[in-house]
């Protein structure tokens, strides 16, 4: 029987938060399986190790899980209300994909929403404590990507906008930033080749400067530039195959 590897020792010593931790998912204790199933095809989603398309057969599910058919399909229900899986009847579940149209809302939507976060942040009196953390989590990124550890830095590059908004202490904000980030991953998984991408952390840092100054204008400016080469990417790349089994395998 297929096993889950357990979470690498790097993540740790990077502390590099797994996406399903950024998400508030209330009533999770008491379905703890549930949970269990939901959070680690979520986490392979994100850590694009399982990609758009890949089709999820609940036989192979519960024997890699070890779980029930009951469980499995509560938690691609659940998946599928947050969008990260797509069931439709008599084909079952697969990783959600996104189409033109949805590629473009989502990006749109994001810029519009960060941009939001930016301007309130500049109006934070603290600003600068505020942000040290962050500044933290972007030296931790830029060290994943240098030792090359792949994970570590596609978790760091993506829970930095999440946090980014949790500085403004709004819940709501952040969880829905959560989502829409989540399935930026998504999009941009399928064609991307993150081994070849060393801007993340650069313009990262960059935003950081830009909010500290409180230039709110220039920040917004970076922010909308760094998500426009996100989308552009997507545009560029040329698809790669899913492989939905080879993401219960070894990470790297």
């Amino acid at each position: 029987m297929l096993q889950i590897p357990p979470t690498q020792a790097s993540d740790g010593a990077l502390q590099a938060p797994r996406a399903s931790s950024l998400r508030g998912r209330p009533g999770a204790r008491d379905r703890s399986e549930v949970d269990r199933v939901y959070r680690e095809i979520f986490d392979a989603a994100m850590d694009r190790r399982l990609l758009p398309g890949a089709r999820l057969t609940e036989a192979r599910l519960c024997d890699i899980f070890n779980c029930s058919r009951g469980t499995v399909r509560a938690a691609l229900s659940e998946l599928a209300h947050d969008r990260i899986v797509s069931l439709e009847p008599n084909r079952g579940a697969t990783v959600w994909q996104a189409s033109a149209k949805e590629i473009r809302d989502v990006f749109a939507l994001r810029r519009w929403l960060e941009c939001v976060v930016v301007d309130q942040l500049v109006q934070l009196d603290d600003l600068p404590a505020r942000l040290r953390p962050l500044h933290r989590m972007v030296d931790r990124e830029q060290q994943a990507f240098e030792q090359g550890d792949r994970i570590s830095w596609l978790r760091l590059s993506n829970a930095f906008h999440v946090e980014l908004a949790r500085v403004l202490g709004n819940d709501e904000l952040s969880d829905l930033l959560a989502g829409l980030c989540a399935r930026t991953t998504l999009i941009i998984a399928l064609g991307d080749q993150p081994e070849d991408r060393t801007c993340s952390y650069h313009e990262h840092r960059v935003l950081l400067e830009r909010l500290e100054h409180r230039d709110a204008a220039r920040a917004r400016g970076a922010m909308d530039q760094h998500l426009l080469d996100c989308e552009q990417r997507v545009e560029s790349a040329a698809p790669r195959a899913p492989d939905p089994w080879a993401a219960f395998g070894p990470r790297r």
